[in-house]
């Protein structure tokens, strides 16, 4: 075999070899990301039939009536909703809240997955009542009153709004403490949070990202 000959037998192979490994890499890259789309549409087991209500063991179904949750006294706890939106519904289903699923100012169980809703309960933050060791709040505004800007990053996710805040300044501070802000009290991005909240103020900006 000549020179040539071996030179372009042994391009021809190389290529061959790239094509097969970026052919392989496809595949995984496929298969992986079918196996993620079905890891997040898992199916509920079995025995949670299409009567089944939806709970934190059966996340995934249809039926839920929150008012078979809010009429057996203190009988489910925020572990037993698949979410925060389920929770608030039975929250709202019955304001006296015999569950105990209230974190404070009408607002059930903040530290369940989404889907949310974070709009008070009309009625309960009106009989919230401030204990000694609440932090500053918009339930608690009192400026003498001590501020943990951790009370607001307890969940690690989205359950805090502008609305829970005191001030702009509290906000700034929660901000400033988690860069990453994931109450999200700083959507635009400019690094101050919560710009209509009342004084006192605090709009230096916050880099944002990793603290």
């Amino acid at each position: 075999m000549s020179r040539l000959s071996r030179s372009r037998a042994i391009r021809w192979g190389a290529l061959v070899l790239a094509v097969v490994a970026v052919a392989l890499v496809v595949v995984a890259l496929v298969r992986g990301g079918s196996d993620t789309s079905a890891r997040a549409q898992k199916p509920d087991p079995e025995w949670c039939t299409s009567g089944t209500q939806r709970t934190a063991l059966c996340p995934h179904s249809k039926v839920f009536d929150a008012k078979e949750y809010a009429v057996h006294g203190n009988a489910f706890g925020c572990v037993y909703f698949a979410s925060q939106a389920d929770a608030q519904a039975v929250l709202r289903a019955n304001p006296g809240d015999p569950n105990h699923l209230d974190d404070g100012g009408g607002v059930a169980c903040r530290g369940l997955p989404e889907p949310r809703d974070t709009k008070p309960v009309a009625g309960i933050a009106q009989h919230f009542r401030c204990g000694p060791g609440d932090t500053r709040s918009a339930l608690c505004p009192q400026p003498k009153r001590p501020f943990d800007a951790r009370y607001f990053l307890r969940y690690g996710n989205d359950a805090y709004d502008c609305s829970d805040l005191a001030s702009q300044a509290d906000a700034q501070a929660v901000l400033r403490f988690e860069p990453g802000d994931p109450n999200h009290l700083d959507d635009d991005g400019n690094g101050i949070a919560c710009p209509t909240l009342p004084g006192p103020k605090d709009v230096k900006p916050v880099r944002r990202g990793t603290p």
